[in-house]
């Protein structure tokens, strides 16, 4: 009987073939394979092999710009205008979400921002999903009620699931593999809607660079940091490195802290949140931590660091008016 190679077997055997016969993937090849996964002309253990093979190696920048592209062409959204394209994946656990208000600042000073995420899939972490109603988020189902969040409110979240399942279909995947998927990581480059400047936070620091230089493949106007937990958080009492992107170069500048190292909260109350945006109650380590998000968030749209920390500080002082 003559059984004939399923299409996508190759990109597992170049990533799977041993020691000495395995290799990275082309952009090429990174791009033509994620076409296969999004629509759907793959088997579900190619999908669990290929993840996991990646996952072993840890993607290249060639890679994730393949990838990218891939998802990137299949976006099937109309044209809405966004400054800050702010993908939100990785929960918090140490910190409250302190950058949620940094977004409602930035949002309501015009800047207009897409929040983009993949659901509370690991337990411990508190996630912008869990606090979009209590802080008036809107939370969008489709490009058509975005659009019309981002003209109201100049903010607006959707869900990965709403526009491209089978990634979703990934990183649900976590819990049956033990392990995160590479989606993880690839979800912060997608930017679907080509906003101006994309944030993007990697928690470890082998893959700052490697996001970078992806970053400059596709073209995207982009800063990397290692925020807090994994989410677009500067953290103000340690001293950072700002990764950027711009024209198809990379670049670098220091990020100092502003205040001295803090101990962690021991509980995450949610309702803190509301109590410091409302002014009811102050939190040093909290509003350090927002005022140098919002200045990320103008930094990316073209400030210079100092510029953009004097307008933040004026911003969060300013934010009832």
């Amino acid at each position: 009987m003559n059984t004939s190679e399923h299409p996508f077997a190759q990109y597992i055997r170049i990533l799977g073939k041993g020691q000495k016969g395995s290799r990275e993937l082309t952009r090429e090849e990174a791009h033509d394979a994620m076409g296969m996964l999004l629509d759907g002309k793959i088997e579900d253990v190619q999908l669990g092999a290929f993840m996991m093979l990646l996952r072993y190696k840890e993607e290249t920048a060639d890679e994730l710009a393949g990838f990218t592209q891939a998802v990137q062409e299949r976006v099937q959204a109309p044209a809405i205008k966004v400054d800050l394209d702010w993908p939100t994946y990785a929960g918090k656990r140490r910190q409250l979400p302190w950058y949620l208000l940094a977004v409602k600042t930035l949002a309501q000073s015009g800047i207009r921002i897409l929040l983009h995420g993949g659901g509370q899939h690991t337990s411990g972490r508190m996630y912008s999903e869990d606090l979009l109603d209590s802080l008036h988020i809107p939370h969008c189902e489709d490009w058509a009620q975005v659009a019309t969040a981002l003209d109201q409110h100049n903010l607006a979240y959707i869900g990965l699931g709403q526009w491209m399942p089978r990634l979703q279909r990934c990183i649900d995947l976590r819990d049956t593999m033990g392990l995160r998927s590479p989606v993880h990581s690839l979800a912060r480059l997608l930017n679907p809607l080509k906003a101006q400047c994309v944030l993007q936070s990697i928690f470890h620091p082998g893959y700052q660079p490697i996001h970078q230089q992806a970053n400059v493949l596709l073209g995207q106007h982009a800063l990397v940091i290692k925020g807090d937990g994994g989410e677009i958080e500067v953290r103000p009492d340690t001293d950072g490195i700002l990764l950027g992107a711009s024209d198809g170069q990379a670049w670098d500048e220091p990020w100092p802290a502003t205040i001295g190292r803090q101990v962690k909260a021991q509980t995450l109350e949610a309702e803190r949140l509301l109590r410091v945006w409302q002014g009811d109650e102050t939190d040093l380590y909290g509003e350090q931590a927002i005022i140098g998000t919002i200045a990320l968030g103008l930094r990316g749209l073209g400030r210079s660091h100092e510029a953009a920390m004097q307008q933040a500080t004026a911003l969060w002082q300013e934010r009832h008016k």
